[in-house]
Parts: C-alpha cells; structure tokens; sequence
C-alpha cells in the first residue's frame, strides 16, 4: 500500500462520523432520534450544535420508530441512531414501517462483533442483522471506515425511494472495541 492510500484511510478512520453529518444534511435529514452512544458521540454533538435538526434522546430505542413515523407523516425526514443492543427493542415497532411504508433509516453501531470484551453483548451483536433482515428491513455492512459514508448514503437513499425501514450496521473494527480494565 502506498503512503497516499494509508493517508487516505487514516482520514478516512477520523472522518466519517463528519462525513456522516453532511450525508445527513445533504438528505434533509431535519429529525434525529438515538439513544445515547459512545460510538455515535461526534455525530450527536454535531446534530446537537445544529439548529436545524431536533435531536430527540429516547429512554428506548423502539420510541424512535414511533417518533420518526411521526416525524414522515408531519413532512420531515429522520433517522435512528442506536447500538445493535437495542435492535432487539425495536422488533414490534418495526412492523409499523412496514405497514405504513414509512421510510426508516437506521444507523446501528455494532457491538457484540470484533474484539468484544463484554460477553452479553454477543448475542444479539449475532443476531443483529438477521433479526432486522427477518423484519423486512434492508439492511448492508460498513466494516472498514472508508465505506462507511457511502454505505449511509445508500440505505438512506433506498429507505426513502423504496418507504420502508433500512439500515447500516457499523461494524466494532470500525468505532473500536470497548475496554475495560486492564489486557
């Protein structure tokens, strides 16, 4: 690999909670529901700063699908932002993007997944995306940071052209694993 190219990925590890802000701009993406995440914090605080978006904090996430079915059928887009912990939460909810065909975009970070110290999380960190496939949510992976700006755009463009539920599962290689204590 030459220098340009690992210089490129190394930015490209800094950047993309940044990149994933303008997507979301860039989309009008005016409604943000998450409950709070270690691995989102930059594009909260970014979301937070913006004035034009209404960050919404949630006690669980299956309260963002009801809120951003809310937000679609009142003319504003928004996403979901949670850890793949809370996938399992939002089951029930889901069907009602189904029904409705309410474009849901998700943005899942993984736990559960590469290096994971904490063994609870593993099962659904494995269940994650084949529960939200069995849902009927479009669902595609972003394991290296480079592909995940382009991996948003593209769940974000094919919940809102196609009206129904997608998500971008954000693998640990990408937002690190969590540590706790000492190796």
């Amino acid at each position: 690999m030459d220098q340009r190219t690992d210089e490129s990925q190394t930015r490209a590890a800094a950047d993309w909670p940044d990149g994933l802000y303008d997507l979301l701009k860039t989309h009008g993406i005016r409604q943000v529901a998450l409950v709070p995440d270690a691995g989102h914090a930059r594009l909260i605080r970014r979301c937070l700063a913006d004035n034009e978006m209404r960050v919404v904090s949630l006690t669980t996430e299956e309260e963002g699908i009801a809120l951003l079915q809310g937000a679609w059928l009142g003319g504003e887009k928004g996403v979901l932002l949670m850890q793949s912990s809370g996938v399992g939460n939002c089951i029930n909810m889901l069907s009602l993007a189904i029904m409705h065909r309410t474009p849901m975009p998700m943005i899942v970070t993984m736990r559960g997944d590469f290096g994971e110290f904490n063994p609870a999380q593993v099962p659904m960190g494995n269940a994650t995306q084949t529960v939200l496939e069995a849902m009927g949510t479009l669902v595609r992976r972003a394991d290296r940071p480079e592909d995940v700006v382009p991996t948003v755009d593209a769940t974000i463009r094919l919940a809102f052209n196609t009206f129904r539920p997608t998500a971008t599962l954000i693998g640990q290689r990408v937002i690190g694993a969590k540590t706790f204590g000492k190796d």
